[in-house]
């Protein structure tokens, strides 16, 4: 696998975006996790390339040498470094919450793990995919969201053994850690076997199949604020997974954004298409166009160019954090005519001829070049 492609190892394609890049590193940086898949090498192994692949994707400037000149030019660049210190922190930051129940603050999540009880069959934080109507990340909106939590076992105590009852682990004698020889070093690793428990089930419970826990269905309302784009997170504290004293984990949600037929999001700032005919540019004309809250009137000048842009500030989106609105840009785009008919070319005729040698700017142009070229046959 190490000498797969990076959009191959993150299942993404060469021209992916940034969201879509960052949401699948996540996906597979937090199935391939060591302490997801403890004792498994090749999980480890995979997990310490998808984080070399990140590192180097989610860095433009590694990126662009790597879609050059693939690893080869990125020795010596620092692109190469695997293991888990490779990828943006942020994300990192994230993905362990995710897993082990961190606590973060507000919008955007946030990392204040602490440890978790070993007893605890299963992380109190939980994430869902969130999409979302264009409008609804514009203005803000409040959802109705359909969730499946973990609540603990009763007839187990949430231990996964039947009436309860653990035995000692036989693997690392009840303390919880095994001691670990690696050349002259000697370190603590987490018992694999009961997980850093000391005790393991002797038999399961019937009741949850021994897993510690039931799930249970709910619908919860959700205040999404106004601003948010594909990508960002939320923190909808006290919805996650039960403990066993009764409080609530936290549910991140991770937001998709749809496509609008006629805006187009960058950031904060929409752009918006405009068709103009090609009198219209020429004569110049104010014309009505859509806007995120209603309409603007765009005041076409004479000989208004195609893609020409028109800046509207404060009328994009709010930024999620402060508030303060970013553009609306107006591009033009030029419309000719299909066909004419006979009146229209003879008119269209005496407006060329009324513009004498103006109309015909190739001439004046090209008048060298034709005498050069002319020039390079005579010999």
């Amino acid at each position: 696998m190490t000498d797969m492609c990076y959009y191959e190892v993150l299942e993404v394609s060469k021209d992916c975006s940034g969201a879509e890049l960052k949401k699948s590193y996540r996906k597979l940086a937090m199935k391939y996790h060591p302490d997801r898949n403890p004792d498994d090498k090749e999980a480890e192994e995979t997990f310490k390339i998808v984080n070399e692949a990140y590192q180097v994707l989610s860095d433009d400037e590694k990126r662009s040498i790597y879609d050059r000149y693939g690893k080869a030019g990125l020795e010596g660049q620092g692109g190469m470094g695997g293991g888990f210190g490779g990828g943006n922190m942020d994300d990192i930051m994230d993905i362990f919450n995710s897993m082990f129940g961190g606590s973060g603050g507000g919008f955007g999540g946030g990392f204040g793990h602490t440890r978790r009880d070993p007893s605890q069959k299963y992380a109190l934080d939980f994430e869902i995919e969130l999409p979302l109507a264009f409008h609804e990340a514009v203005f803000g909106c409040e959802k109705k969201i359909d969730i499946t939590y973990k609540t603990p076992c009763g007839d187990c105590k949430g231990t996964g053994a039947k009436d309860a009852k653990l035995e000692t682990c036989d693997y690392c004698k009840g303390q919880g850690q095994v001691l670990m020889r690696q050349g002259p070093m000697q370190f603590a690793q987490t018992c694999p076997k009961c997980h850093g428990e000391g005790r393991s089930i002797a038999e399961k419970c019937e009741s949850c199949s021994g897993k510690g826990y039931h799930e249970e269905d709910d619908t919860v309302t959700i205040k999404i604020p106004a601003g948010v784009d594909s990508g960002n997170r939320l923190r909808a504290q006290g919805y996650g997974n039960e403990a066993k004293n009764g409080s609530r984990g936290d549910l991140y949600l991770t937001f998709y954004v749809e496509e609008d037929e006629n805006f187009i999001r960058n950031g904060k700032d929409i752009y918006v298409e405009v068709p103009v005919f090609f009198t219209q540019a020429i004569l110049g004309e104010t014309i009505t166009i859509p806007a995120l809250e209603g309409e603007l009137d765009l005041e076409l000048k004479q000989s208004t160019k195609d893609k020409e842009q028109f800046v509207f500030e404060g009328e994009g989106v709010a930024d999620v954090h402060g508030g303060r609105k970013g553009r609306l840009v107006a591009q033009i785009r030029m419309i000719l005519p299909k066909k004419i008919n006979d009146e229209q070319k003879e008119l269209l005729e005496k407006l060329q001829e009324s513009y004498g040698v103006e109309s015909r700017p190739h001439k004046s142009t090209f008048d060298s070049a034709f005498s050069r070229v002319k020039g390079w046959f005579k010999n």
